[in-house]
């Protein structure tokens, strides 16, 4: 099997460790997995804020760069999402046949790292080890979009060391939305407090999630309380092993740590 990594915008720019992270762990499953350097974005910000015609040439770059590959993993479900669902869209939009027609070849392709783990490697346990209380975060586009379920779920189970806890109102968006959190600001900070407050009553040491955009956005109001809370990526987790631990980033210091319990 011919296998792509399509990092995405995020993690590349922002979280390297996590693309690196689903090499190790495709990698230790025996798949030879190979990055086309010539990806860029998956054009779900043109398409989101409504520039379909300017997505056109970044859909035609997608298509191009993992054209002939078997299956494209990302450890994203809002990139798997747009690819699945908004570039045919905006093909059919461009009026370009050619265009339609690689698409409708690329896009079936696409998978979050949850459904390509469960779906097409046909595994749960992938040999991972994270002695840690977590709780989960089901991003709104795997859970709605996707539709991925209870898979990431069903591979944290099969963790060894972990301690699951769940998340109240985890089905609830945690407010960061894209372009929603800028053009909405007062209400995307309001649905993200939602979000830390849940996280917090979890007393988990450790929020995970399979999109870096939405755990930049919880994780930046659970730094600001000082919640003692670390954020970290799906992949992160399931590549970390007792030979190779993936720690999570540290998380602020509570007041109480700080000595400071004014």
């Amino acid at each position: 099997m011919r296998v792509a990594l399509m990092v995405t915008c995020v993690n590349d720019a922002m979280f390297p460790e996590t693309g690196k992270a689903v090499v190790r762990l495709l990698r230790r499953l025996g798949v030879d997995v190979e990055f086309p350097a010539t990806q860029t974005c998956c054009a779900q910000p043109m398409v989101n804020t409504g520039y379909l015609d300017e997505a056109v040439p970044v859909v035609r770059t997608f298509v191009d760069a993992f054209e002939g590959y078997d299956a494209v993993v990302t450890p994203s479900g809002s990139c798997a999402g747009s690819a699945r669902h908004q570039h045919g869209i905006v093909a059919r939009r461009s009026g370009d046949a050619g265009l339609e027609a690689a698409v409708a070849a690329t896009s079936p392709k696409v998978f979050e790292l949850s459904e390509f783990l469960v779906d097409v490697l046909g595994v749960t346990d992938v040999g991972a080890y994270f002695p840690h209380r977590v709780t989960y975060h089901p991003t709104c586009h795997s859970l709605r979009m996707l539709g991925v379920g209870d898979r990431p779920g069903r591979l944290l189970e099969a963790v060894r060391g972990i301690r699951l806890v769940d998340l109240p109102g985890a089905d609830q968006c945690c407010g960061f939305g894209g372009t929603f959190a800028v053009k909405n600001a007062d209400t995307s900070v309001a649905m993200g407090g939602d979000k830390a407050r849940h996280v917090r009553e979890t007393g988990a040491e450790v929020l995970v999630a399979g999109d870096n955009s939405c755990l930049m956005h919880v994780g930046g109001m659970l730094s600001r309380q000082q919640a003692g809370v670390r954020v970290m990526h799906l992949a992160e987790v399931l590549a970390s092993t007792e030979d190779e631990p993936v720690l999570a980033a540290p998380a602020d210091p509570t007041p109480a740590e700080k000595g400071d319990l004014r």
